[in-house]
C-alpha cells in the first residue's frame, strides 16, 4: 500500500531540504505544509525557498493567495487531499512538509464533526457574529465553552470553530467530550528532525540574520506600502508582525531581530510538544536525517 511520507517538526530544522532529498530519490512531488508559503509576496520573512532549492521537484501549495486574501486550515485541506490522492493513485509517495501542525492534522484525520445534524439557523448566527465582531472573538466564545476543542484547533479555522459552537449549542455537549475513533485517512510515515535545542536555537538566529540581511524590513515596507493592512493574516506571522510594530515603535533593526529570534525560538518549542503528539512520529538525530534513512523507514 502506498504511503504519504510527513516530514515535520521545528522552523529551522532542514525539512525542506530533506524533503527534496527524498522527492528526488522517490520521483515524486512536494506538498507545503506551512502556513506561510502559501502566501505570494511574502519571501524574505517565510524563508520561502528558491527555485534552486527546490531542486527541480514540483512543490505544491506556496503562492497559491494573494497576501490580502486569509487562507484556513480548512481552506488548505481542501487544497491538499486531491494532490495527495493524485500521486497516490499514481502509485507515488506524496510528501508532505512543513511545520504547521494544524495544517498536517487536518490532512491526516478528518475533523469535520459530522455526527450532529446542521443547523443552518445556529451556524448564520455565529457567521454573523464572525462578520461583525472577528474570529477572534469568535475563538474566544469556543475556549468559554469547549476549551479542549479549542486547543486543537486554529483561530483561522473558522469553519470548525463555528461547527464546535454549533454543536455545543444544539446538543449542550462539547465536542471534545464525544469519543469520535481518531482514524489516519493514510499510511503514513511521520518524521522530524530532533536538533540539541542549543544547536536548533543557533540555526534560528543564523536564519534571522540572514533575513534581516537579504531585507526583510524592506520587504515589510513594501507589502504596507502596496497597500497590505497590517491586520491582515499574513502580516501576522512570525517576522512580519514584530517589524510591522518595530517600525510604528521607531525601534531599530537591532532590537526587532532580537525580538524575531525571541519569539521564533518560543514557536520551536511549541511547534516540538505539537508534534510529540503525532502518532508513530520518528525522531531522527541531525546525522541520521538523510534520504536514504528516509527510505528505509518508508519499506519497512
Amino acid at each position: 500500500m502506498a504511503k504519504l511520507l510527513i516530514i515535520c517538526g521545528a522552523t529551522a530544522s532542514g525539512k525542506s531540504a530533506l524533503a527534496v532529498d527524498c522527492a528526488k530519490k522517490l520521483n515524486t512531488e512536494v506538498i507545503s505544509a506551512d502556513s506561510q508559503l502559501v502566501y505570494r509576496g511574502l519571501n524574505i520573512g517565510t524563508a520561502k525557498p528558491t527555485v534552486a532549492e527546490m531542486g527541480g521537484v514540483t512543490h505544491h501549495l506556496i503562492d497559491v493567495v494573494g497576501a490580502r486574501e486569509n487562507f484556513s486550515v480548512s481552506d488548505y485541506e481542501s487544497a491538499a487531499l486531491p494532490i495527495i490522492d493524485r500521486l497516490l493513485s499514481q502509485g507515488k509517495t506524496p510528501i508532505l512538509c512543513g511545520g504547521t501542525g494544524f495544517y498536517i492534522n487536518s490532512v491526516l484525520y478528518d475533523l469535520s464533526y459530522g455526527n450532529v445534524q446542521a443547523d443552518e439557523n445556529v451556524r448564520s448566527k455565529y457567521e454573523q457574529i464572525l462578520k461583525e465582531k472577528g474570529k477572534e472573538y469568535l475563538f474566544e466564545l469556543l475556549k468559554k465553552v469547549d476549551s479542549k476543542t479549542a486547543d486543537v484547533l486554529h483561530v483561522n479555522d473558522v469553519k470548525r470553530v463555528i461547527r464546535a459552537l454549533e454543536i455545543y449549542e444544539l446538543t449542550g455537549k462539547k465536542k471534545s467530550d464525544q469519543r469520535d475513533e481518531k482514524k489516519a485517512r493514510y499510511n503514513y510515515v511521520a518524521v522530524a528532525i530532533d536538533y540539541p535545542r542549543a544547536e536548533l536555537y543557533r540555526r534560528i538566529d543564523c536564519r534571522v540574520d540572514v533575513m534581516f540581511n537579504s531585507g526583510l524590513v524592506q520587504e515589510v515596507k513594501g507589502l504596507l506600502a502596496s497597500g497590505i493592512d497590517e491586520n491582515c493574516q499574513c502580516l501576522q506571522a512570525i517576522g512580519y508582525k514584530e517589524v510591522v510594530e518595530g517600525l510604528k515603535n521607531g525601534d531599530n533593526e537591532s532590537t526587532m531581530r532580537n525580538i524575531i529570534k525571541r519569539n521564533t525560538r518560543r514557536y520551536a518549542k511549541r511547534q516540538i510538544t505539537f508534534f510529540k503528539k503525532l502518532d508513530g512520529i520518528i525522531w531522527l538525530k541531525p546525522e541520521q536525517a538523510t534520504a536514504e534513512k528516509v527510505m528505509g523507514l518508508i519499506n519497512d
